[in-house]
């Protein structure tokens, strides 16, 4: 996994990734733009008090009328595709990958409450494609181009190519597995028969 860019002298470079990433859906290149612009002006530490209004406006259009929950702080690399958001939740300490792909109903969070600032938050890697309604809760590990299903609860680390499906997930398939080289997932090939 790529470390995520965040902000900065790359804004530009992210903007560009993202819009690309979301170029058939404009809500999400609205939300893309408006957490990049309030992440490159909050940061992720505590946030400068002029940042107060541009961080009140994001919550405002991003979180309340378009019902998308990724606090400003959170950490995310280029290329966040962001499908029909809404009911989508991010916890402020989930780090997502590069090339990510979200869909509506997602939670990416910490086990338990949330107010326990010693919890741990799921690390998505790149290229990770994520299910409408999937749960990804804890200190877990998501490996690059995985795919979680729509509607898993995953509490553990899945691997890099996996996919996982289920409640509680579990892994069904691998890239490798199967014989793909270009990081698909397919049926293995004894289920076509």
């Amino acid at each position: 996994m790529t470390a995520p860019a965040t902000g900065g002298g790359g804004l530009l470079a992210l903007l560009r990734s993202d819009l690309t990433a979301n170029r058939a859906n404009p809500k999400g290149r609205l939300v893309m733009v408006a957490f990049r612009l309030t992440h490159a002006l909050r940061g992720t530490g505590t946030p400068p008090l002029w940042s107060l209004p541009a961080v009140t406006l994001y919550r405002l259009v991003v979180d309340w009328l378009l019902g998308i929950e990724i606090p400003p702080s959170t950490r995310v690399g280029p290329g966040l595709c962001v499908w029909h958001g809404t009911g989508l939740v991010l916890h402020k300490r989930v780090v997502l990958g590069a090339g990510v792909t979200l869909r509506h109903g997602v939670t990416i969070g910490v086990l338990g409450d949330g107010r326990d600032e010693s919890a741990g938050a799921p690390v998505v890697g790149d290229r990770v494609d994520i299910g409408a309604g999937a749960v990804l809760l804890g200190p877990i590990t998501i490996g690059d181009d995985a795919v979680i299903g729509a509607s898993a609860v995953v509490l553990c680390d899945v691997p890099a190519g996996a996919t996982a499906v289920g409640n509680p997930a579990r892994v069904i398939t691998r890239a490798t597995d199967v014989g793909t080289t270009d990081g698909r997932i397919t049926d293995p090939p004894s289920s076509r028969d």
